[in-house]
C-alpha cells in the first residue's frame, strides 16, 4: 500500500493525471522482470517510464546507491536528475559527468544517493577511484545504450557492469528500433516493449520540404524563419562549424539566435540550453548533440538546414517537436540539385515561405547570472525575493528560475535590466555578496 501512495504522490509532483500506455506497461514489467527492453521515441515519456518502477525498488532503510543510470550524455543525465527531482520521492539523487566537478562528485558521495545518474567514462572513472560502494546496487538502467555506444563508450560501459555483481534488475533503453543488445550486458531473455511505431502513429508532426533557390541555402533559411516569427525553433546542421558559420549568418541578418555543439565547453552548453528553454532566445542552431535527451519543452518547429546522413538521425530531430501529443513542424531546405539521402522517401507538402526583409521580433527576455547555487544552500524562493524585493521587480518582470551547483541563471524581463542590475549587483542574497551579471547569448 505504502509503494502505491509513493507512486500516486510522485505522479501528483509531476503534474500528470495519468498515465500513458508506455508508463503503464514498463511499470508493470520493470516491477516483475528482471529484464526489461524499452524501445519508444523521444518525446514519449520514457523516461518517467523507468524512473516510476525504479521509485518502488527503493528501501528508505538502505543508506547505499541501490540504482545506477548510465546516459550518453551529461545533458540527459542532467534531465533525467531534474525529473527525479520532481518527483519529489524523498530519495537523494546525484549526478556525474566529465566537465562536473570530482571533487565536488567526491564529497556528494559522503552521503551516498540512492539513485545515481551519469555518463559511463565518469563512472567508470568512480569506480576506478573507488569513491562508492557498489555492493547495494541492484538495478542498472543502460538510457539511450545504443548511442553510448556510437559515441564509443563500449569499453567503459562493459568495465561498469563486470564490477556490478548483485544486480538483479537490467532495464535497457532506445528511442530506436532493431537495437542490437551488447553482449556485455548480460541480458538473456528480456520482456520487449516496443512503441517505436505505436507512437509513431499518433505523432502530431507535419512535415514540409522548402525549396531554395541557391546550393547556399541561407537565404531561404532566412525567409522561413521570418515566416514562422519568434516561437521556439532548432536549426540542425551536420558539422560544428557548420553551427557557428549559420549562427552567425543569422545574427548578420538581424536574427538574434544561440548555437550549441559538442566542441562547446560543458558550462557553456548548460547556458545555452537554459537561455533556449526560458525564452531568451528562440532560435537555436544547433548540431545532432540537440537530438537527443535534452530537456527541452514545448519546441514548435524542427528545420533541417542540412539534412543527417542516417534515418535514425533525422527521427530524432525531429523527436524534439510534437512531443507528449503536441503539434508541431519540421521544415526540410532543399536545393534542386542537392543529392537527397535514400531515407527521405516521403512525399510532403512544398511550403513557401513569405518574402520578408523584417527578422523575427527579439525576445522580450534576458538570463543573468549569479554566482551562487544550491551548495551555498539558495533556492528559487530565495532568488525570487531577492530580485522582488531587491530589485524591485514583479512577478511578471520574473521568468524561470534554474539552480545548479555553484551559480544560478534567472530569466528577466529585458526592459528591467538596467535599473536592475546596479541595485543587486551591490547587494546581498543570504547574507553573501555574489557576482550578478548579464548572460549575453554565444555568436
Amino acid at each position: 500500500m505504502l509503494i502505491q501512495e509513493n507512486l500516486q504522490l510522485a505522479i501528483s509532483n509531476l503534474g500528470i493525471e495519468s498515465l500513458n500506455l508506455i508508463q503503464e506497461e514498463a511499470l508493470i514489467s520493470i516491477q516483475n522482470e528482471a529484464e526489461t527492453l524499452l524501445l519508444a521515441p523521444t518525446g514519449s515519456g520514457k523516461t518517467l517510464a523507468f524512473l516510476l518502477p525504479i521509485l518502488t525498488k527503493l528501501n528508505h532503510d538502505n543508506k547505499k546507491i541501490q540504482v545506477l543510470i548510465l546516459t550518453p550524455s551529461r545533458e540527459l543525465a542532467i534531465q533525467i536528475e531534474q525529473v527525479w527531482k520532481k518527483m519529489a520521492t524523498g530519495f537523494r539523487v546525484n549526478v556525474c559527468y566529465g566537465g562536473h566537478n570530482m571533487a565536488v562528485e567526491i564529497q556528494n558521495m559522503a552521503e551516498p544517493p540512492a539513485l545515481l545518474i551519469g555518463t559511463p567514462g565518469r563512472i567508470a572513472d568512480h569506480i576506478t577511484r573507488r569513491t562508492f560502494d557498489l555492493t547495494s546496487i541492484h538495478t542498472l538502467v543502460l538510457d539511450e545504450f545504443d548511442k553510448s555506444l556510437t559515441l564509443g563508450f563500449h569499453d567503459q560501459m562493459s568495465y561498469i557492469t563486470r564490477n556490478l555483481r548483485k544486480l538483479k534488475s537490467k532495464v535497457l533503453v532506445s528511442a530506436t528500433a532493431q537495437v542490437k543488445i551488447p553482449e556485455f550486458a548480460g541480458i538473456m531473455n528480456p520482456r520487449v516493449l516496443d512503441f517505436t511505431t505505436t507512437f509513431e502513429d499518433v505523432s502530431q508532426l507535419k512535415i514540409f520540404t522548402v525549396m531554395s533557390e541557391s546550393k547556399d541555402k541561407i537565404d531561404c533559411l532566412f525567409n522561413l524563419v521570418c515566416d514562422l516569427g519568434a516561437v521556439s525553433t532548432i536549426i540542425f546542421c551536420n558539422h560544428r562549424e557548420a553551427v557557428e558559420r549559420t549562427s552567425s549568418l543569422l545574427w548578420e541578418m538581424g536574427v538574434e539566435n544561440a548555437f550549441f555543439h559538442g566542441g562547446m565547453e560543458q558550462i557553456d552548453r548548460e547556458k545555452t540550453l537554459i537561455q533556449f528553454r526560458n525564452g531568451s532566445t528562440n532560435f537555436l542552431v544547433a548540431s545532432d548533440l540537440a537530438a537527443r535527451g535534452l530537456d527541452i519543452t514545448a519546441v514548435k518547429n524542427i528545420i533541417h538546414y542540412h539534412l543527417p546522413h542516417k534515418n535514425e538521425d533525422f527521427v530524432h530531430r525531429n523527436g524534439r517537436t510534437a512531443r507528449m501529443n503536441a503539434e508541431g513542424s519540421a521544415y526540410i531546405i532543399l536545393h534542386a540539385e542537392e543529392k537527397v539521402p535514400d531515407y527521405l522517401n516521403g512525399k510532403w507538402d512544398e511550403y513557401l515561405p513569405q518574402p520578408s526583409a523584417t527578422p523575427p521580433k527579439r525576445s522580450l527576455w534576458t538570463t543573468i547570472y549569479i554566482g551562487g547555487g544550491k551548495k551555498d544552500k539558495i533556492s528559487k524562493g530565495d532568488v525570487v525575493g531577492f530580485l522582488a524585493k531587491v530589485g524591485n521587480l514583479t512577478k511578471d518582470d520574473i521568468g524561470v528560475i534554474e539552480l545548479l551547483d555553484f551559480m544560478t541563471f534567472a530569466t528577466v524581463k529585458k526592459a528591467q535590466l538596467k535599473t536592475l542590475l546596479p541595485i543587486i549587483q551591490q547587494a546581498k542574497l543570504k547574507g553573501n555578496k555574489y557576482k550578478i551579471q548579464e548572460t549575453a547569448l554565444n555568436r
